[in-house]
């Protein structure tokens, strides 16, 4: 053999310095990830966006290389994730499966739902169904990632095959065990969202602005992910230079809170906005009532000194979440406090009155309306000021 074909065999077509391979790995599995969060997740599964033909098929086909993922199967999944959500029908979900078991096993519990027919007919429409889809994407969907480690080993020798297994294993970790399990389970919440989706950081970069996953929760057809000013995300500024090339249109976007500092009384368009806004309502509303609730639980600990009380931490959760997704122990553990104050009962029901505005689809807007005027007159008169002044605050909701 010829040393050039010995050199070849040993480092590709393209050698490259230690660190030129790290580079080349994080940047593939960069473009995948990049592929997942505008195509399959903004553009396919939620119609955030449309693309071009070119930037689609590209997506399509790079997916395929690097992942052996269907778009109908990943679709169908990911959106009885959201109709189902936090409910033993969740695919992933830690809340009823376990963080351990989601963290581990993402893949295979993925794997175990795309099989399902049941689940592609019902939450797949929509999804590409063309002659190279029917005839290649779908039936060969594990000949593409075959072609991809041919291509690494050509470009790269047998370091090749390392870049190969963890662009392999970039989607399986990042997608089916962080988003899916620490998504759920840990992180920060902009929106009270009646699930427990958490932004894992405001920084959405590593995984293409999925990290935000309470903001996409709230407005799962936004295809902007970021909602506060320190937050970024890295999948919208993508689109947006699509956007520049005519090879995406955005179709969706969270709507903005807007007051109108005027108003005096609630009228429809208030209603309108509170529906709208509805988790960001929920939000405020816990974060409104806080003080108040610390000065109570200061109070009950001081004349129920060998009650064992919640802490304002746990209370805000209350506050923030509906009463039927709490577990069990959790509203054993709520009956108990709200028995002990009647301050903290009026704030708890107060609230859940205010989401049945927006859980509530039988009723007339009148009746609607009249019941939201009424809340905010019972709010004002209750005693409780930072209640009286929340109410003032939604009055302004336009």
């Amino acid at each position: 053999m010829t040393p050039d074909f010995l050199a070849l065999a040993a480092h590709g077509l393209t050698p490259l310095p230690w660190w030129g391979y790290v580079v080349v790995a994080l940047v593939l599995t960069h473009i995948t990830i990049a592929s997942v969060t505008i195509f399959l997740h903004r553009s396919q599964a939620h119609r955030g966006l449309d693309l071009h033909p070119v930037a689609s098929h590209f997506f399509r086909f790079w997916l395929w290389m690097t992942t052996g993922m269907v778009t109908k199967e990943w679709v169908a999944i990911h959106r009885k994730h959201h109709a189902k959500v936090e409910t033993p029908d969740d695919p992933h979900s830690p809340q009823t499966r376990g963080i351990r078991t989601v963290l581990l096993r993402g893949a295979e519990l993925y794997r175990e739902e795309s099989k399902i027919q049941e689940t592609l007919d019902k939450y797949g429409h929509g999804t590409p169904s063309d002659w190279i889809e029917r005839n290649l994407y779908t039936p060969f969907s594990w000949q593409g990632v075959g072609l991809m480690l041919i291509i690494d080993l050509t470009l790269f020798g047998p370091i090749g095959a390392t870049i190969w297994a963890v662009q392999m294993l970039w989607i399986p970790i990042t997608a089916a065990g962080i988003i899916n399990g620490i998504g759920h389970y840990w992180g920060y919440r902009n929106f009270a969202c009646a699930d427990a989706s958490m932004n894992i950081v405001p920084w959405g970069i590593l995984i293409g602005g999925e990290e935000l996953h309470n903001n996409h929760h709230a407005y799962g057809t936004s295809a902007k992910l970021s909602s506060r000013w320190y937050e970024f995300d890295i999948g919208w500024m993508y689109i947006r230079i699509l956007e520049s090339m005519r090879l995406a249109t955005v179709r969706k976007v969270a709507p903005r809170v807007r007051f109108d500092r005027a108003k005096a009384a609630p009228d429809l368009a208030t209603l309108q906005a509170i529906i709208t806004h509805r988790y960001a309502v929920a939000t405020s509303y816990a974060k409104s009532l806080k003080v108040a609730c610390a000065t109570e639980i200061a109070s009950l600990r001081e004349r129920h000194t060998h009650v064992d009380l919640p802490s304002l931490r746990r209370i805000k959760r209350w506050l923030a979440s509906d009463e039927n997704v709490l577990p069990e122990t959790e509203r054993a553990r709520l009956a108990q406090t709200l028995d002990r104050s009647t301050v903290l009962q009026q704030i708890y029901h107060m609230r859940q009155e205010l989401a049945s505005l927006w859980g509530r689809s039988t009723e007339s807007s009148e009746q609607l309306l009249a019941r939201l005027q009424d809340w905010c007159h019972r709010a004002e008169a209750s005693g409780i000021p930072p209640l009286a002044q929340f109410s003032l605050q939604l009055k302004r909701y336009a």
